[in-house]
């Protein structure tokens, strides 16, 4: 029989995050950043609107990137999920279109979207990070959708998955970025024509 050890584990201190506390700096970060701007989004401020000591900010995040990141995911995955059914239709894809046109003209998280983006162009950390954590995997489940539906003979687009997608949800997020008004008709155009859908 192996011998007792002779000390037990010590818990953690201070590594487990308060689900509470970690809720409130999300939700600190998502209002400040609409308040104020990336440039006026400091980890001592959302401290203060969260009601959490800042050093616990910085054991739980290395950066405000990383906080923001998280809210960008965590709303994301709430509020803008990639369609799963089976098997996708060119409707499955006009509807998470409009989703995504809603997340970014009417979701304070679409404002944490598109001000990473922002922040990509001028970081190549936060372009990295942003790519790992939030890009990729979200593009690997869009990239799902399509090929799933072109499998299923639901729509042929002429380009590939990664490109149709790419010029199905840039026009959108260009206009979101640019603070043009998205047209009435340019989800239904960018089916149409990109996905060419079989006739029912």
């Amino acid at each position: 029989m192996p011998a007792a050890s002779p000390q037990s584990p010590r818990p953690r201190s201070g590594s487990r995050r308060d689900e509470s506390a970690r809720l409130a700096v999300l939700h600190a970060a998502d209002d400040l950043l609409v308040e104020h701007g990336f440039s006026g989004l400091t980890v001592e401020a959302i401290a203060r609107h969260a009601g959490v000591a800042k050093q616990t900010i910085y054991r739980w995040w290395p950066s405000k990137v990383e906080i923001l990141l998280d809210t960008l995911i965590e709303d994301s995955e709430k509020r803008l999920p990639v369609p799963t059914e089976q098997p996708p239709t060119a409707e499955t894809v006009r509807g998470y279109l409009r989703d995504v046109e809603r997340f970014l003209t009417d979701d304070p998280a679409g404002k944490v979207l598109l001000t990473l983006i922002a922040q990509t162009q001028h970081d190549p950390a936060t372009a990295t990070r942003f790519r790992e954590r939030y890009l990729g995997p979200r593009r690997d489940r869009e990239r799902d959708l399509l090929t799933r539906g072109i499998a299923a003979g639901a729509f042929a687009p002429e380009l590939g998955p990664d490109a149709t997608m790419d010029a199905l949800v840039g026009p959108i997020v260009y206009c979101a970025l640019t603070g043009a008004s998205i047209p009435a008709g340019l989800v239904d155009t960018l089916v149409e024509s990109l996905l060419r859908p079989r006739p029912s």
